[in-house]
């Protein structure tokens, strides 16, 4: 392994934990969550979504298994635990979570908490047709290398918002989903 390569014992020594706050704070009432999953292999993969054509929002878009936080939800952990469960059959007690990165607001009005979790490659997913396309795997080593991500500043209702763009294979990866991965490499890099 050469000292580019990302090998899970690498990333997790240098993966920083977000602690949870120790005084519970007032929730908003728009909250989701999505798990970041990293696969477990000689070389770690990210686990990625296409999202369906047929559904009302971001159809077709590249994403982390995730959504809404439902009231019986204990935790943002459990909502993207139970959405991973439901979107690509990973059982919720074979994800080692290791922690989260800073919320992110989604062009929806949401708060996504983003869930990073490790999951072991003898686990065999399965898309849900409602929801998911298809089912994919990037090199973690590579969606890790800040390079592969442009900018484009948009302007909207006066304000700049910049979202990060990138392919890889026949994905197109932007907005929300290519901000995640950004702020993990940002989070591990050197």
């Amino acid at each position: 392994m050469t000292n580019n390569d990302y090998g899970l014992d690498r990333f997790l020594s240098r993966f920083v934990l977000q602690r949870p706050d120790s005084q519970p704070q007032p929730l908003p009432l728009r909250r989701a969550a999505v798990l970041v999953p990293i696969v477990n292999r000689e070389r770690p993969t990210l686990l990625l979504t296409r999202r369906a054509a047929t559904l009302r929002k971001h159809a077709g878009q590249v994403a982390f298994p995730g959504g809404m936080m439902d009231e019986e939800d204990k935790s943002l952990i459990f909502t993207a635990l139970r959405e991973a469960e439901e979107e690509v059959a990973i059982p919720p007690a074979s994800v080692r979570v290791i922690g989260t990165l800073p919320a992110v607001t989604s062009s929806t009005g949401f708060q996504v908490t983003p869930v990073v979790g490790i999951v072991p490659d003898t686990v065999r997913w399965q898309a849900s047709e409602a929801e998911v396309e298809s089912v994919f795997e990037m090199p973690l080593q590579e969606a890790l290398r800040l390079g592969r991500y442009s900018p484009l500043d948009i302007h909207r209702h006066g304000q700049s918002h910049r979202v990060w763009l990138s392919w890889f294979d026949d994905y197109f990866i932007w907005g929300m989903t290519a901000g995640i991965i950004r702020q993990l490499s940002l989070q591990v890099a050197d």
